[in-house]
């Protein structure tokens, strides 16, 4: 820990994955003018970084955490309630090829943005019935909510705006078919009737035509 003049509890301050403004006023000791022109002066040192407005970490934290999970924590606080699905999943299951480098996630409420040192967080919104279908994930006392792969599709495949279906998902998308189980299937169809959408019925028969 280095030694920055001007806050009251530094210890505690970088002990906390992230704090808001309220915590900030009691962890550094300043308040109105006082701790935004703070806020400032150690954001320019590096000492403090912004993950969106009013919501911070310090560099010492980000420094010695693991990235990977620090990140996937961080897309599920930026924006709650929420869970990690889409492309991020199907990438992390290597049901697609690419790499991808924004997570994102899916949402009750309306549909961000977010950008910052860790990079890229997309939300999306999905109905109340449709959140649903992700796992949770310790990582040291937190939890990491995640999409299972067969949610991911089905979550990305009912945002998608699809022209020509069976193209796209069976050429353009690029799915690794062989990685989707039978039971994977079944877990796809369960939300399938629990949306009760016509879109997603015709692409069930299309994924049943060619997963395993």
């Amino acid at each position: 820990m280095i030694s920055i003049s001007g806050i009251k509890y530094q210890k505690e301050l970088e002990e906390l994955p992230f704090f808001n403004k309220v915590q900030a006023e009691t962890l550094i000791g300043k308040s109105g003018r006082n701790l935004d022109k703070k806020i400032s002066q150690l954001m320019k040192k590096g000492y403090l970084i912004s993950l969106k407005k009013g919501l911070y970490t310090t560099g010492d934290y980000f420094g010695k955490s693991e990235k990977q999970y620090f990140t996937e924590y961080l897309a599920n606080i930026l924006r709650s309630p929420s869970y990690i699905s889409c492309e991020y999943v199907l990438s992390k299951s290597n049901l697609i090829p690419e790499s991808v480098f924004s997570i994102t996630s899916i949402t009750t409420k309306s549909s961000r943005r977010y950008s910052n040192i860790l990079g890229g967080f997309i939300y999306r919104n999905l109905p109340q019935h449709l959140f649903t279908g992700y796992r949770t994930i310790t990582w040291k006392d937190k939890y990491i909510y995640i999409a299972s792969k067969a949610k991911a599709l089905f979550d990305l495949l009912y945002l998608k705006k699809l022209t020509d279906p069976k193209q796209e998902i069976v050429s353009d998308l690029r799915i690794n078919w062989d990685n989707f189980t039978s039971g994977d299937k079944k877990e796809f169809n369960r939300y399938v009737k629990l949306a009760d959408s016509r879109k997603m019925t015709a692409i069930m028969k299309i994924i049943n035509e060619y997963a395993a």
